[in-house]
């Protein structure tokens, strides 16, 4: 053997036309040339590494479609999780609500979207999204009609942190401003470092299917009256999330939440209409609602000679630029915490524990 270029080409062809497709061009010596396509896959399959992922680039999707509204509605049975994201953004065209999923497909051409999670705008989030996911498509849309987007991940292949029921909580930083969100790396707390990054921009709300439909029954602002509708033929003619507001009854709700990707029973719908189920607070108003004004404790200098002492101020802020630092490492090594980093202070000694995610 020369080369060995003879030989991988041989493998190449051995791997069948579907394999042989992703290389462009054998460079020799055990090099190859990816195609566009697989080079793009296989980006894709980075940018999304868990389900936490899937959330935020919908939601960073969402905001860029200009939505003030964002309603997130999640299950998990078994091992998949639906996450329905639903807004009042300027909607898709009826012929790209499939096309919007491929690779570099994007209504941004004049410009990209940097914020505190990248680059946003190179038409790659939503083809990562359904590269990972079970399934990913448009349930409803239109032009200036908002919405809703359906997603089903399979924790088997996609994680996702164990704990999905803690809420965060949130801190203030240096100048007295809600900024520092802490607890579980989950959907909960994606969806509240978004909410608190863009305040004033768009408003997210978190729940199951039944809570977000109630939620946007209620919520969402109606530009049609009684008289109107009876010039209207379908309730799909109307925004997304006006549809769910003017449904006149339980089956007709019903209908318009399926048609919506929000599964439920009818008794659920029947429950919606009587208002059995309380609305939802959004999740930047129930993050902050929790919150409690920081304290400044005063140091006692006598009982601090016996040794170290932090204020827990101090050890809290610590901890945060602890888990800036981490990502240094975390690149790197394709890490991820399960929490924050912890603090310990002894009379001698500071020791910051990073744990890190099971599935890493």
């Amino acid at each position: 053997m020369a080369d060995g270029s003879d030989d991988l080409l041989g493998f190449v062809a051995s791997m069948g036309g579907e394999r042989a497709l992703r290389v462009e061009e054998n460079l020799g010596e055990g090099y190859v040339r990816l195609r566009v396509a697989e080079a793009e896959r296989r980006q894709a399959k980075h940018d999304v590494r868990c389900v936490e992922d899937v959330v935020i680039e919908m939601l960073r999707n969402a905001r860029d479609a200009g939505a003030r509204h964002i309603y997130v509605a999640t299950t998990r049975e078994g091992d998949l999780r639906s996450l329905v994201m639903i807004d009042d953004g300027s909607g898709i065209p009826e012929d790209m609500q499939d096309r919007i999923f491929e690779a570099r497909v994007t209504s941004k051409l004049e410009s990209v979207h940097m914020d505190r999670w990248g680059v946003h705008g190179r038409g790659m989030a939503l083809f990562s999204v359904r590269e990972n996911a079970v399934s990913a498509a448009v349930a409803s849309s239109g032009v200036g009609l908002g919405s809703s987007i359906k997603v089903v991940t399979d924790a088997t292949q996609l994680s996702e942190r164990r704990d999905q029921s803690t809420w965060p909580s949130v801190g203030v930083d240096e100048d007295g401003v809600q900024s520092c969100v802490r607890g579980p790396h989950n959907i909960i707390r994606t969806c509240c470092d978004f909410a608190l990054e863009e305040r004033g921009t768009c408003e997210v709300y978190l729940g199951s299917p039944a809570e977000i439909a109630a939620t946007a029954r209620m919520r969402a602002a109606s530009s049609v009256d009684g008289a109107d509708l009876l010039f209207i033929d379908s309730l799909s003619e109307l925004p997304v999330l006006e549809r769910l507001k003017v449904a006149a009854d339980a089956s007709e709700l019903l209908g318009v939440c399926r048609s919506l990707g929000l599964e439920m029973s009818e008794r659920t719908a029947h429950r919606i209409v009587a208002g059995q189920i309380k609305p939802l607070r959004s999740v930047l108003s129930r993050l902050t609602h929790k919150a409690e004004p920081a304290e400044r404790r005063e140091v006692d200098l006598r009982r601090d000679r016996r040794g170290l002492k932090i204020s827990r101020d101090d050890a809290e802020e610590f901890s945060r630029i602890m888990e800036r630092s981490f990502s240094y490492v975390a690149k790197r090594y394709y890490l991820s915490l399960s929490a924050e980093p912890k603090v310990k202070v002894s009379p001698h000694r500071i020791t910051v524990t990073f744990d890190l995610d099971e599935s890493d």
